[in-house]
């Protein structure tokens, strides 16, 4: 598929948007009121959209390599405060996925180099964790269940991130229920959403 190819499908898709409904465009340019705000992985087969049966203006996305929430990105931060402060959304989801390729380079004998390598080390510490508790139960189990388990520590450790995060505190600060924080994993396989963890997180 080349880039001429998707610019066609865009005037096909505005086309079509604009015969089922004339007024969707001017609707979406007056501003938006996302339900919640996706903090997903990168990966080109989780479109958040897609997954929940959602349109333009639904959701407040951002994307990023194993659905890292970093102490230091200013991005993601960036993010969250918009989401919150000036879009007022209360529900945010973490959500990773089974097969992240991320979870998997992070689950490697040999880490990758330069930032990528960097980045992922976060995710390190969610398989520090699953590895400590299979030691305590004395299992080991097949690799994709390996890393399935690691997909879902991560989902864990990235609330417990964001759970930490400046913006956040500051949001819930003796208001209880101001903001929810949810912990999701997409399958693939199946595409069904599992809830890892929900609610006053």
């Amino acid at each position: 598929m080349t880039l001429d190819d998707l610019l066609q499908r865009n005037r096909e898709w505005a086309d079509a948007q604009r015969a089922r409904d004339p007024e969707f465009f001017a609707r979406l340019a007056r501003g938006q009121k996302p339900r919640l705000l996706w903090i997903g992985c990168s990966d080109s087969r989780v479109p958040a959209e897609e997954i929940l049966g959602c349109g333009p203006g639904d959701l407040f996305v951002h994307r990023n390599v194993a659905n890292i929430v970093a102490y230091n990105d200013i991005n993601i931060a960036s993010v969250i405060q918009f989401a919150t402060v000036n879009l007022h959304i209360v529900d945010v989801v973490v959500c990773g996925h089974y097969g992240c390729g991320g979870i998997k380079a992070a689950c490697a004998e040999t880490m990758a180099d330069g930032y990528l390598g960097d980045w992922l080390n976060i995710a390190g510490w969610a398989k520090l964790a699953v590895d400590q508790r299979l030691e305590r139960e004395g299992r080991a189990p097949p690799g994709e269940e390996y890393h399935r388990l690691v997909v879902e520590e991560n989902v864990r450790l990235q609330l417990k991130h964001l759970s930490h995060l400046a913006v956040v505190r500051r949001q819930r600060a003796g208001q209880p229920g101001a903001l929810r924080l949810h912990g999701w994993v997409y399958d693939i396989g199946t595409g069904l959403v599992k809830i890892i963890q929900t609610g006053d997180t």
